[in-house]
């Protein structure tokens, strides 16, 4: 069965796409760059031949009328721009005019969708945003709380929703609000990406809900690394191209229990572009988006990502500033820059799924889209939910 959602601040899709793949099925994207829309189009417009087209609206989120949507959407998703919350921006937080949470909150009060789920960067966790978070949450679970006005500025709306959450007996619509810090690599990404999730619930569904447990860990990865071997023989890399243990194997190891025996081992940067040919080699030009990109250097702080780890966290921009995390460290010790099909892989986006702009464009969407592998999991839990027996709400 499949459930009806619509993805707003969609970027290149890779949330939309994780969602899509989880059992919903898109009324509505929203995204205003143009060549962000460019990409979707090309992967799911008229012409791709995919089963499900995308019903893009390229334009502002304040621009759209959602009201035609009301009572008939499942799941609302998005990433609202993270800039103003982003380590490597201003930190303007809600000074911000790129701030959509307030816009997010709008459209879950008009919509009124059964859940939602909003993904942003770990930067909205900093301490200096901890009361514009609450207030984040707050508007997120009371969206029909709206502000007074233009002379109801954002403490003073803050202080109205604390009145109605401390009162205990609110009516209207709310949602049961959830949120953690996760790591991407935690659940099969290639990628040490930490990211804020937001879910949450209408509250008359009664859903009894917490986020997906991990499926991966580091400490599997070491395990098959240095103690079995089984990574380097499935790597076929020889013994004597092996790196040595690090010093801190024992004492991880010794914290090691069966749980984490149970998991799957991280995803390294070998692991998802092993098998691609180097950009360098003229069989790289049979694959889409393989095309290698002149210029790296490494330098203090910008020194790229381990091939037998997972990649540093991909991050917009040509060189992937502050960091080097668009970089891959060779096994000489020489840099290079992943090509757009490797940063692709890097999110777990499918083989399939072409850009068509850059390699400037295409790693700048790359570096902001939330990993399809990562969206996905958490959408599958959410639509489980959903799609249990309602029960009724104790009185």
């Amino acid at each position: 069965m499949r459930m009806n959602s619509i993805e707003l601040f969609a970027g290149a899709g890779g949330l939309g796409l994780g969602i899509a793949t989880a059992g919903f099925e898109h009324h509505l994207v929203v995204e205003r760059d143009a060549d962000a829309c460019g990409t979707i189009r090309a992967n799911f417009g008229a012409e791709t031949g995919h089963a499900h087209q995308w019903p893009l609206f390229q334009g502002d989120v304040r621009e759209y009328d959602f009201r035609i949507l009301e009572g008939k959407i499942d799941l609302v998703s998005g990433g609202p721009p993270c800039q103003p919350f982003s380590i490597g921006g201003k930190h303007r937080g809600f000074e911000d005019h790129r701030d959509m949470f307030p816009e997010a909150a709008r459209i879950v009060r008009i919509v009124k969708p059964r859940a939602f789920i909003f993904e942003n960067v770990k930067g909205l966790l900093r301490e200096s945003f901890a009361r514009y978070f609450q207030y984040i949450l707050l508007q997120l679970k009371y969206p029909e709380i709206e502000k007074d006005g233009d002379a109801d500025d954002w403490m003073r709306h803050l202080a109205r929703l604390e009145e109605h959450h401390t009162h205990g007996n609110y009516e209207g619509l709310y949602y049961r609000v959830l949120f953690r810090l996760v790591n991407a690599a935690d659940y099969g990404v290639p990628q040490k990406r930490e990211r804020v999730i937001i879910v949450g619930f209408r509250s008359d569904l009664c859903e009894d809900w917490s986020f997906p447990t991990p499926t991966h860990c580091e400490d599997t990865l070491l395990r098959t690394q240095f103690v079995t071997g089984a990574y380097w023989e499935k790597h076929k890399v020889a013994k004597r191209n092996r790196p040595v243990p690090p010093a801190s194997l024992t004492a991880r190891l010794d914290r090691t229990g069966t749980l984490f025996e149970e998991m799957e081992p991280w995803q390294t940067v070998r692991d998802a572009i092993g098998d691609l040919p180097d950009p360098t080699m003229p069989e790289a030009a049979k694959i889409p988006n393989h095309r290698g990109q002149s210029g790296a250097k490494a330098y203090q702080g910008h020194t790229g990502s381990l091939l037998d780890e997972p990649a540093k966290t991909l991050k917009a921009g040509d060189h992937g500033v502050p960091g080097g995390e668009n970089m891959l460290i060779q096994p000489d010790g020489a840099v290079r820059y992943f090509t757009v099909r490797e940063g692709a892989r890097l999110q777990t986006f499918p083989d399939w799924f072409v850009f068509k702009s850059s390699w400037t464009e295409s790693m700048r969407q790359i570096g902001n889209a939330v990993p399809v592998k990562l969206a996905n999991a958490m959408a599958c839990s959410v639509a489980a939910s959903l799609l249990r027996p309602k029960r009724k709400i104790k009185t």
